[in-house]
């Protein structure tokens, strides 16, 4: 029969186990059968998320909104209003250029939902973010898939070309995956020549990562976004303001497209969320402070890469995308068993590329330990 420390304690009674108590460790380890110890959490570098979450401002107003405890008992239109009133105070618009959804997801879904149709297409590179076309397909939208150029940045001029009689072309600047980021010069001229091949067509494009970018060269769409109707800026708080687990995303467009894209009504978000990133919309030197830190991280990987020859993409994201020359399948469980996770398959380059998001300075020092123990190279960052 085994014994337990509650049947123990029960045949010594109380003052037998006022002794124990006294007794050296090596009694209790009799009684106690000592717990397996817990595995240490993987680095996740898989999701492209911000290691650090969201700033203090953050933590402190959804405390404070939650505190009281009404507003979570309430249904939150009054908070996405004031949300809406606060993106447009930050980039200078009215709140009927802002629309307002559970994490940019929503803000592609609705777009493509509103303006494709199976007579017209959704326009998407390959590779890229693949939400647009993943939902496409599942409304019966056909899918017109645009190869990347030899440089791996997506091709402006196939993807103008294919955009004659389609419903919406999706543009991702900075693109997932491969982090490289169109000029603002280059972005401009797409959009004349996609609104020019179709009357019916719309751009959207997706500025997720548009807060890591440090290329003077690009620039957000968003003043012409509120003032075309047939140009859509989505964005989320999901990456450099840390809140990818809150759900809380935008547009920018123009008011008549703004009524379209705002079908789905406020209900899709939540109080805490909702006070978060109020916060986090003002907290501007917390933004910058993110972008110097991701900076920095992002720099010492692409180094690392760099000298142990397996060049990166010139990435402007919080992830980098490299040849390391092998398939990515074989890198990432061989990675996962040392306790590093990396992204999942990117087909057509499952076999060459892998795209491996930015984490702390110090989780990257760690990693490429990893990195160069798996590909058998060594590199010397800055």
């Amino acid at each position: 029969m085994s014994i337990t420390r509650r049947s123990f304690v029960k045949a010594v009674g109380v003052g037998g186990a006022g002794l124990l108590a006294a007794r050296p460790p090596a009694w209790a380890a009799l009684l106690d059968v000592a717990e397996p110890a817990r595995p240490a959490r993987p680095l996740l570098l898989h999701n492209n998320e911000n290691p650090l979450g969201p700033g203090e401002a953050v933590l402190d107003a959804v405390r404070s909104a939650l505190a009281a405890g009404g507003p979570a008992g309430r249904y939150p239109w009054d908070d996405v209003r004031s949300l809406r009133q606060a993106i447009a105070d930050r980039f200078s618009v009215a709140p009927e250029n802002v629309v307002t959804g559970c994490g940019s997801t929503q803000v592609l879904r609705v777009a493509v939902q509103s303006f494709t149709s199976p007579a017209r297409p959704l326009v998407a590179g390959q590779l890229t973010y693949e939400e647009c076309a993943s939902y496409a397909d599942l409304i019966g939208t056909p899918v017109r898939t645009i190869p990347l150029d030899r440089t791996l940045q997506l091709d402006l001029d196939a993807m103008a070309a294919a955009a004659a009689g389609a419903g919406l072309v999706f543009l991702n600047n900075p693109n997932n995956p491969t982090g490289r980021v169109l000029s603002g010069d280059a972005v401009d001229a797409f959009i004349e020549r996609v609104l020019a091949a179709s009357r019916e067509v719309r751009v959207l494009i997706d500025e997720a990562y548009h807060d890591y970018v440090t290329d003077p060269a690009h620039r957000t769409q968003a003043p012409r976004a509120v003032k075309d109707p047939r140009v859509i800026v989505a964005r989320t708080f999901s990456k450099a303001h840390g809140m990818a687990g809150m759900r809380v995303g935008y547009a920018l467009a123009h008011p008549e497209t703004i009524k379209r894209l705002a079908w789905e009504g406020p209900n899709a978000l939540n109080v805490a969320g909702l006070a978060a990133a109020r916060a986090s919309i003002a907290d501007l030197a917390r933004l910058e402070k993110e972008k110097a830190r991701n900076t920095e991280a992002r720099r010492f990987t692409m180094d690392w890469f760099s000298k142990a020859g397996l060049v990166p993409t010139d990435s402007q994201t919080n992830f980098v995308f490299v040849e390391i020359k092998r398939p990515v399948k074989e890198f990432r469980e061989a990675c996962r068993d040392q306790g590093v996770l990396v992204a999942r398959d990117f087909p057509p380059l499952e076999k060459s590329h892998v795209r491996i998001s930015v984490g702390t300075l110090d989780e990257m020092k760690r990693a490429v330990q990893v990195f160069g123990k798996v590909l058998a190279v060594k590199g010397r960052a800055a």
